[in-house]
């Protein structure tokens, strides 16, 4: 039964027109008064007022305006039209802003911005794009002058951060698909076995949580050989005193291939090792020696070195043992019992002298002592955090099309606008990175209502949070910065200005330091 059709037959004199036929013809009061628990109150109708349920978004906004990002991504988008019943450049790149922030993963949530009265005019926009005109838009977008003008705006997002030292973080993720996509084909895929999917190659700058690049291939494309055409890419695009202090990644990157990419560019590697027959064998030869030290979180390490089959040098690994806890021990030996002996890639068990160890191998170009090498691969776990973060709590998990290349500009796009999302966070959170779970409520979410009078915009927030007392006072002094920015930086280009943003963004990763140096700083002055 539709709507109208029950508010009719619930109409008080059951019969002639109903609720609906007479809100048609007669105009809305100006107040009802309802009867309620807590008194008598009266509701007032207000359908033309400018409102928003992401009323704390015009500080981002502000954001985006004093960096200069926002224009200048939206001057270089490579869409083009030839109607001229076409939605503007600006409204279609400004409504897929809007809804990536508002955490949309369908194309068909898109059509919830069109009920935010406030934001769109805020970012320049005349009108909300539709889900089928964003799609239309990435469909007649051209690859390779989409992926160009995506990668030139992903790295001038965190281009001056790499003049300070960092580590590279490479990784895979998959994406299952559930319809007719282009390369959607089955693959390594633990989560969904037999699923078709999309690998996700990513990199990003190692515990900053800022993403370098993510590119969309086939599901059966997860191998580290398909990466490195555009891991290197982006490599030799940058100059040296720029690139990263070492590459760091998982067993996936173990490989001669991989190594040798990296050797030739004399750029320092940090990667695990498959568990191989040979790899099994060191381990077995090295378990009884008595030159293992501590390694930090009751993990022991020892150094060693290893050439394997299809290798053209001995390189140095770093072995690493930790004995499993009793009950750890016990589920081990259990599914020993019970399962049939297959490639995995949890860590392996050993046992030795009655104690059952868990271990890792490592092979690495660093000379650092084997407590820092531990370590350095520990911290790689955080790399996880962003596949989560950016799979669940943001849109790599959809978006989703039958061509493959809208999923990679939709990748890149979210990719962006996160960067944007978690540099403005740390201006107001700089001592951790605040994920979208929390970031959203906290700094996004609150009814505004915009009004007008003597030529003066107003936008009234209210923020629902516990912590909206926090907050204010945040976005506030986040205000105050862009202004002294704004005012006492006149003679900087745009890239100066980003420069101070950033050291104030990771001030505490730079213990308080400016990015690059005074020299350089004076040489980008206008």
């Amino acid at each position: 039964m539709s709507d109208e059709k029950a508010l009719t037959r619930i109409h008080p004199e059951g019969e002639g027109e109903g609720v609906a036929d007479e809100a048609r013809e007669e105009p809305l009061a100006a107040a009802t008064s309802l009867d309620t628990f807590g008194g008598k109150i009266q509701v007032k109708w207000a359908p033309e007022a400018a409102v928003s349920a992401f009323g704390q978004m015009a500080f981002f906004i502000e954001f985006l305006k004093t960096s200069g990002l926002f224009d200048a991504w939206v001057n270089d988008c490579p869409l083009r039209y030839t109607s001229r019943n076409a939605p503007e450049k600006r409204n279609v790149l400004g409504t897929i802003l809007l809804s990536v922030l508002a955490g949309h993963w369908r194309y068909a949530h898109i059509s919830a911005i069109r009920g935010d009265g406030v934001n769109p005019g805020l970012l320049g926009m005349t009108k909300v794009a539709s889900e089928d005109s964003v799609r239309g838009a990435l469909k007649s977008m051209d690859a390779e002058e989409s992926g160009a003008w995506l990668k030139k705006h992903l790295k001038a997002s965190y281009e001056p951060l790499l003049e300070e030292p960092w580590a590279l973080d490479i990784d895979t993720t998959v994406k299952p698909l559930y319809g007719h996509q282009q390369d959607a084909t089955r693959g390594y895929n633990p989560a969904k076995p037999g699923r078709p999917s999309h690998a996700y190659h990513s990199s990003f700058i190692a515990n900053l949580r800022i993403v370098l690049d993510v590119e969309v291939q086939a599901g059966n494309q997860t191998a580290s050989s398909y990466a490195q055409p555009e891991l290197w890419e982006l490599l030799d695009g940058l100059p040296e005193p720029s690139r990263p202090a070492f590459l760091r990644g998982d067993c996936a990157w173990g490989t001669e291939r991989a190594m040798e990419g990296a050797e030739q560019r004399t750029i320092p590697y940090l990667f695990k090792l498959k568990q191989t027959a040979n790899v099994k064998k060191l381990i077995g030869r090295m378990f009884g020696k008595p030159e293992w030290v501590d390694a930090g979180q009751n993990w022991q390490g020892l150094e060693s070195e290893l050439r394997l089959s299809g290798w053209t040098k001995k390189r140095r690994v770093v072995l690493l043992r930790r004995p499993l806890r009793e009950k750890d021990a016990a589920a081990a030996a259990e599914k020993e019992r019970k399962a049939a002996k297959q490639l995995s890639l949890d860590l392996p068990e050993a046992t030795w002298q009655g104690v059952r160890y868990e271990y890792a191998v490592l092979v690495t170009s660093l000379q650092d002592e084997v407590r820092t090498m531990a370590q350095l691969y520990r911290d790689r776990g955080d790399s996880e955090n962003n596949f989560d973060e950016l799979k669940n709590q943001w849109a790599w998990s959809g978006f989703t099309t039958q061509d493959r290349k809208r999923c990679q500009i939709m990748a890149r796009l979210t990719a962006l606008i996160y960067n944007w999302w978690t540099i403005f966070m740390r201006l107001g959170i700089p001592d951790k990175h605040a994920e979208a779970i929390t970031s959203r409520p906290l700094a996004l979410h609150g009814i505004a209502r915009q009004t007008r009078h003597a030529n003066q915009t107003t936008v009234e927030i209210t923020s629902t949070h516990a912590m909206a007392p926090v907050i204010q006072a945040a976005l506030t002094k986040i205000s105050g910065f862009f202004k002294i920015i704004k005012e006492t930086t006149e003679q900087l280009t745009q890239l100066a200005r980003w420069r101070l943003i950033l050291s104030a963004a990771f001030r505490v990763f730079l213990n308080g330091r400016m990015i690059g140096s005074t020299a350089r700083l004076a040489s980008e002055t206008g």
